[in-house]
């Protein structure tokens, strides 16, 4: 897959594009990828998926304190590429961008600049200047431009409309099966291994402290999860917590990610890591003290063995 962060030299091949955040890249989103590669493979073309960094919540301030993202740019890099996409535009989103009408956007980006052959759109889907491009606008604008467009109807799974809202609650919710499901992947965090308190390792629980390096990226519900890391392209089990530590920090203001990865002995402070999320064992409780917390690690560690079996 090629990233493309401007369109100058841009080159593809009859481009089939879709524009959109694609957070979480779930199984809606690959519905859409699935119709781009048939409608590319029809003329002899390559996908396109036009997205924009940085998120436009945070460029325009709305509400950006509360903008919480399945994906970080570089975990949907990983997913787009999975999925067999060819190109991906990541455009910069500016002020002066946001005031672009929809019909210079199609114009002077999507046609002249992409040379797009075709467009697929999502079911609710508008852009432009206070979004207003709609799909019937589109419509239009395809015989002026002599481009294709096609719209896709919400995917449904188990009569429910898959989409990321429903997924970013099921995380809140700390309900990983569901957020799995709807996905058709595991979630996972990929960040950086940093230095932690090393309580851990001074009650014989050591644990990789991960930061996912962007402050939008959504950790799911405080409590104790059944994971599985990737370090260096191998794969080990663990537990991890996320939460406040309640029995070892007294601040009670800095949220923590920590891993405890099993029959694992090695120094991976600031190694990129990626955990993937298997089940919730528990909530994250406050004990009496050291020993009561190690005797529920012990505990847990078993749940999670045995879950893996």
């Amino acid at each position: 897959m090629k990233v493309h962060t401007d369109l100058n030299n841009f080159s593809a091949l009859n481009p089939v594009v879709t524009i959109g955040t694609f957070d979480g890249v779930h199984l809606g989103h690959k519905k859409v990828i699935k119709r781009l590669q048939e409608l590319a493979k029809d003329v002899n073309g390559e996908t396109v998926i036009f997205t924009f960094y940085p998120h436009p919540r945070l460029v325009l301030n709305t509400h950006q304190d509360e903008l919480r993202l399945i994906n970080t740019l570089e975990e949907k890099k990983i997913l787009l590429e999975a999925a067999g996409v060819d190109h991906l535009v990541v455009y910069p989103f500016t002020k002066e961008f946001s005031k672009l009408s929809y019909t210079d956007f199609v114009e002077k980006i999507l046609v002249g600049q992409i040379g797009m052959k075709s467009l697929v759109v999502g079911y609710d889907h508008k852009f432009g200047h206070k979004r207003k491009g709609t799909y019937e606008d589109l419509k239009v604008y395809a015989d002026q431009l002599n481009f294709n467009i096609e719209q896709l109807d919400v995917l449904n799974v188990d009569a429910i409309d898959i989409s990321s809202t429903k997924i970013r609650q099921a995380l809140a919710e700390g309900d990983i099966e569901t957020t799995n499901k709807y996905l058709g992947h595991r979630y996972f965090i990929k960040g950086i291994v940093v230095d932690g308190k090393k309580i851990g390792h001074e009650i014989g629980f050591p644990t990789a402290n991960i930061d996912p390096q962007e402050s939008y990226k959504l950790v799911p519900k405080d409590g104790v999860y059944a994971v599985k890391v990737e370090i260096e392209d191998v794969i080990y089990t663990g537990m991890l917590n996320i939460g406040f530590r309640p029995t070892v920090n007294h601040q009670m203001d800095n949220r923590s990610i920590e891993v405890n990865i099993f029959d694992f002995d090695e120094n991976i402070y600031y190694k990129n890591i990626s955990i993937y999320f298997y089940k919730r064992i528990r909530n994250e409780q406050m004990f009496k003290g050291i020993d009561a917390l190690k005797e529920q690690l012990v505990k847990d560690k078993e749940t999670v063995l045995e879950f893996f079996k």
